[in-house]
């Protein structure tokens, strides 16, 4: 046994590459220089609890082969603990570094305990296995926290850990945790891990970058404060994204601490990219989608939208291009619509300019896919905006021919694409009054015609023949606008808009008139009908 209890090391230590068979004490133990333990071997309990390392700590490729004890040890310079093994329990508890503390490519064959530790630089884990459970609970990292590549084998735990910088977890692998968090993180957080078994997730997190990430599994993710990135993540089970309302709940019922983000923080979570991803198994709850990329998301259609999800909206002022007034009514609205729109030669203010390149020919079948979705999802009204998008991108897209684009113009222009019943009724209100106009101008006739009998008496008598005639309707001459005529033009036009014959007697012009009054109101009204049902439909 070595027993170097309470002792105080006034140079530099050198324990290298030191074999030290029973137990080892450096309980309470000041090493005033560097301590280098690099090759050492621990064959029996190692004990260094509330030992102080005031220079550089170096632990390179050391073996414990017993129980480690760094309990409210203080590592002031660098601890170096790079391809240590850990064939027992490693007790870190309630330990600080106050610089760099590296333990890449560490094996920890039994328990990793860094409950209430205190990391004040960056922290290295990669390249690490933890092939028992890996308990962080509490824990501070005040810098990045870096575990790229790092293997969890057993139960990892972060509960109420704070993170300061990054925590990087790109090509990570938690084969059998189901829980991670809740946590708090300023950084960015997870980037390509990949997970083996069911997970529930929760972050309080600035950004949480999940590229390339592999779920094998269902999983669950909860939020706060969130800006989340899931370009090319792949998920084989269903994956559920959720907005937590209220800060996160402990195991021991107290609320997760959330002093890194100011109260001018929004605790909203935003989606900022779910290109490449296969959306068949994914349901997003209460997020912001306003800048979320979708093109190249595949099975679109089949996306779910559970709670109040908000996209962006149109430029609900109106501006003025060149000579004429332009105005988008008020319709959910694609990030990329926003960032082609703005892009475009005169543009009007209110359109965000954005990364996206896509055009119409891209956003046509984006557009169409959310609109099944929230078809599926029994949202008709809801899907309506995305109908509109959908017309609206082809309309002016450049592979439909001329006539197409024409007519897709005078359907959007006479009543939105049969979704606003307001244009459709004025364009209705417009053509009434053109026809009233025309009818007490042209159409009405001066005096009702009257009938007229001629005959002919034989001398001898007999069978008296008369020939009823009726004259031609006489175009008017004299005052055209008066209050009967107007009565009378008034009742053909109304007659005509649901399509029945008036009585009246028209001239040939006003005959004309009625035909075109009685073929184009009924489609307007129509349009105007099918608009407030696909408003009001369930």
């Amino acid at each position: 046994m070595a027993r170097f209890v309470s002792a105080i090391f006034k140079g530099d230590a050198w324990f290298e590459p030191t074999t030290f068979e029973g137990d080892a004490q450096f309980e309470s133990a000041t090493f005033e220089g560097d301590a280098r333990f690099e090759s050492a071997t621990f064959e029996g309990v190692t004990g260094f609890e509330e030992a102080t390392f005031e220079g550089d700590a170096r632990f390179e490729s050391a073996a414990f082969e017993g129980v480690a004890w760094f309990e409210s040890a203080t590592f002031e310079g660098v601890a170096w603990f790079g391809s240590a093994t850990f064939e027992s329990d490693a007790w870190f508890s309630s330990a600080t570094f106050a610089d760099v503390a590296q333990f890449g490519s560490a094996t920890f064959g039994g328990a990793a305990l860094f409950r209430s530790a205190t990391f004040e630089g960056d922290a290295g884990f990669w390249s690490a296995t933890f092939e028992d459970m890996a308990h962080f609970n509490s824990t501070t990292f005040g810098s990045d926290a870096r575990f790229e590549s790092t293997i969890f084998e057993g139960d990892a735990r972060f509960e109420s850990a704070t993170f300061g910088g990054d925590a990087l977890l790109e090509s990570a692998t938690f084969t059998n945790a189901d829980q991670l968090g809740p946590f708090a993180c300023v950084g960015r957080l997870l980037s390509g891990a990949a997970f083996g078994g069911p997970m529930t997730l929760s972050f309080a997190a600035c950004r949480l970058e999940c590229r390339r990430t592999r779920w094998s599994s269902t999983a669950e993710i909860r939020l706060r404060y969130a800006t989340v990135d899931f370009a090319h993540a792949v998920f084989e089970y269903p994956l559920t994204i959720a907005a937590e309302p209220d800060p996160f709940v402990l195991n021991n019922g107290r609320p997760l601490g959330e002093d890194l983000f100011p109260s001018a923080y929004d605790p909203g979570v935003r989606v900022a990219s779910l290109r490449g991803v296969d959306a068949a198994h994914l349901v997003l709850s209460d997020l912001d989608l306003s800048e979320c990329l979708f093109t190249g998301t595949v099975h679109l259609d089949q996306l779910r939208l559970e709670g109040a999800c908000i996209f962006d909206t149109a430029p609900a002022a109106v501006h003025w291009r060149r000579w004429r007034p332009v105005r988008f009514t008020e319709r959910r609205v694609l990030a990329e619509e926003h960032h082609w729109r703005a892009s475009r030669p005169g543009a009007v203010p209110g359109w965000a300019h954005g990364a996206g390149r896509v055009g119409p020919l891209q956003l046509a079948p984006v557009y169409r896919a959310l609109r099944k979705a929230f078809e599926d999802g029994k949202h008709e009204p809801g899907a309506a905006d995305f109908y509109y998008g959908e017309m609206e991108m082809r309309r002016h897209a450049g592979d439909i021919p001329r006539s197409e684009r024409g007519l897709l113009t005078a359907y959007w222009a006479l009543s939105g694409y049969g979704l606003r019943a307001s244009r459709a009724l004025t364009w209705l209100g417009a053509a009434m009054l053109v026809t009233i106009v025309l009818l007490m101008a042209f159409g009405l006739a001066k005096d009702t015609p009257k009938q007229t009998a001629t005959g002919t008496v034989p001398a001898g008598g007999g069978t008296v023949t008369f020939e009823i005639d009726k004259d031609d309707p006489q175009n008017p001459t004299g005052d055209r606008f008066t209050g009967k005529r107007f009565e009378k033009a008034l009742n053909v036009t109304l007659n005509s808009v649901v399509f029945r014959a008036s009585g009246q007697d028209l001239t040939t012009a006003g005959t004309y008139i009625e035909m075109t009054s009685r073929l184009s109101e009924p489609i307007l009204l129509g349009l105007a009908v099918l608009a407030v049902r696909n408003r009001v439909k369930r």
